[in-house]
């Protein structure tokens, strides 16, 4: 039976999924306004910070549904997780404390946990899957984000038996390292966006974060610190994204990258098993004789497939991306601006730091910062200038913050 005719049943059944969403800003407002016509599923709280989030969100659920359920609407996200009538939760919050205590309020609860918060999968993902899996509950980021669909090319291209050299996403708007709230405020106002938020993907967080999430679901590495960023069309991609000694920039394949040009799509480049896979290929991609091949999906839409997720978790116990066991890469702390000892160092999205891919063994060796740990009362211990990479001697983490204790059990779990 497929997910579209088990929703069907459950319809049919009247017994829908029940679920409730944690943060109604951009992406949890559409996701709730998308399941409004999903077969099969409900949405039966709504928490934000901001309860005129969680009741607009609510109105456009009930607005466009055929069902008229009761909803709870609160600013306590705990109220939505222990409600009798959620079955499974969506964090779509982007905040990496709030990431964590959702995700461990809602393992106490006993619930699935579908996340659109990659920020706090990139920081403690591992230790929460493991946790998750000995409660006998899925613990998984979400379809429609860029390192889920990625994956998705990843597993059909190996399931076929074909090499994976390189994967990745499209990115549509360059970096602008320095960017901050303010700098990004007309912007985010007009798009009606968190300003934090459009930061994060303006100085390159987001896509950091992003293809960490997918080096850790699929064993591919960034091939530099950073990554290369290349710029191109898909028939560049493939040129660009070779070994260097055959004219691309590469240093070695089975790698993550992000290519300027070919947002908002997602591929992975690969080569044929043998000659007659790589003959066929040759016929059916119609590029002539090549090496290396594209497979590319022209299209993510992010929150908006969030729905297929939460129906996989509910209904089949699967998931759609998730750390393969220990961390293989990290989003580490690189400085935005100079950093004085003593001043007080804001996270991700604002004024102080920005991430960067980093493999998990060289962020050991170098003793840098996962950047979703600076989050509450982080001060910085000595002078950090514009552009380093946070040392681990250079701040002090907010010891109170729970995203601070789970990383330091995961850090402990994972140990070499």
């Amino acid at each position: 039976m497929t997910l579209y005719q088990e929703l069907l049943k459950r319809e049919a059944e009247d017994n829908p999924i029940k679920v409730g969403v944690i943060g109604a800003g951009q992406m949890g407002f559409g996701m709730i306004s998308q399941i409004a016509s999903i077969p099969g599923m409900i949405v039966t709280g709504i928490s934000d910070i901001n309860l005129d989030n969680a009741r607009l969100a609510k109105k456009s659920f009930l607005d466009n549904s055929n069902k008229a359920n009761k909803i709870l609407t609160s600013t306590d996200f705990r109220e939505v997780v222990n409600d009798p009538d959620v079955e499974v939760l969506v964090d779509a919050t982007g905040v990496t404390e709030v990431g964590a205590k959702l995700a461990l309020e809602t393992l106490v609860a006993k619930k699935h946990l579908v996340l659109l918060n990659v920020e706090i999968d990139v920081t403690i993902g591992p230790l929460m899957k493991r946790l998750y899996d000995v409660a006998d509950l899925v613990y998984t980021g979400s379809d429609g984000d860029e390192p889920a669909v990625t994956t998705e090319l990843f597993e059909f291209a190996k399931s076929l038996g074909m090499k994976v050299l390189v994967a990745g996403k499209g990115k549509n708007n360059r970096n602008i390292h320095d960017a901050n709230p303010d700098t990004v405020r007309e912007e985010a106002e007009a798009k009606h966006m968190s300003p934090h938020m459009l930061a994060a993907f303006q100085d390159g967080t987001k896509t950091m974060a992003e293809m960490t999430l997918l080096s850790n679901a699929t064993g591919l590495i960034p091939d530099t610190t950073g990554m290369h960023g290349i710029s191109g069309d898909l028939d560049q991609t493939v040129e660009k994204l070779d070994l260097k000694n055959d004219g691309g920039v590469l240093n070695n394949f089975g790698v993550v990258e992000y290519v300027n040009g070919i947002a908002p799509g997602v591929f992975v480049i690969v080569e044929g098993q043998n000659e007659g896979v790589k003959s066929e290929m040759d016929y059916l991609m119609k590029k002539g004789t090549r090496k290396h091949h594209i497979l590319y999906r022209p299209f993510h839409l992010a929150s908006l497939e969030t729905p297929l997720t939460i129906a996989k978790a509910v209904l089949n116990h699967d998931h759609a991306i998730v750390p393969i066991g220990a961390p293989v890469s990290e989003t580490i702390a690189v400085a935005k601006r100079d950093i004085k000892v003593g001043e007080k160092i804001d996270g991700i999205g604002g004024y102080s730091v920005r991430g960067v891919i980093e493999t998990h063994k060289n962020f050991r060796i170098n003793k840098h910062v996962p950047i979703g740990l600076i989050t509450g009362n982080t001060i910085a211990k000595q002078n950090i200038n514009k552009g380093e990479a946070v040392v681990q001697d250079a701040i002090t983490l907010d010891s109170t913050a729970t995203v601070v204790k789970l990383r330091a059990l995961q850090d402990e779990v994972f140990a070499d």
